[in-house]
């Protein structure tokens, strides 16, 4: 289930980073104030997360996962460039969340 947490607070995360794009420096009042609500679930969920996975594991995964989403996001929503050193980015946060899986403290 905390796994589950963590899934839901890395999308709220997702939520809250896209509408601080959206809210163009707090111009613009509903992304703003939606920014702050996903961001306090996302905190929420990441803490009630970290009753069952290690600190450096979950946020790790929640950071990782979030950067290449949004950079995702980026190019897809907000017509932002797509290069070689972020398609190179992304593949290593993704490389750097399986290997912490896999070779963490836990296996």
């Amino acid at each position: 289930m905390h796994w589950i947490y963590l899934i839901l607070a890395i999308g709220f995360e997702v939520a809250g980073t896209t509408c601080m794009k959206l809210a163009q420096g707090f111009t613009k009042i509903l992304p703003s104030i939606m920014m702050g609500i996903f961001y306090v679930a996302s905190l929420s969920f990441l803490t009630i997360s970290l009753k069952k996975i290690d600190v450096s594991l979950a946020y790790a995964i929640w950071s990782g996962l979030g950067t290449a989403i949004i950079a995702i996001i980026g190019v897809f929503l907000f017509k932002e460039s797509l290069t070689a050193a972020k398609i190179t980015g992304i593949i290593f946060i993704i490389l750097g969340v399986v290997l912490l899986n896999l070779y963490g403290e836990a296996h």
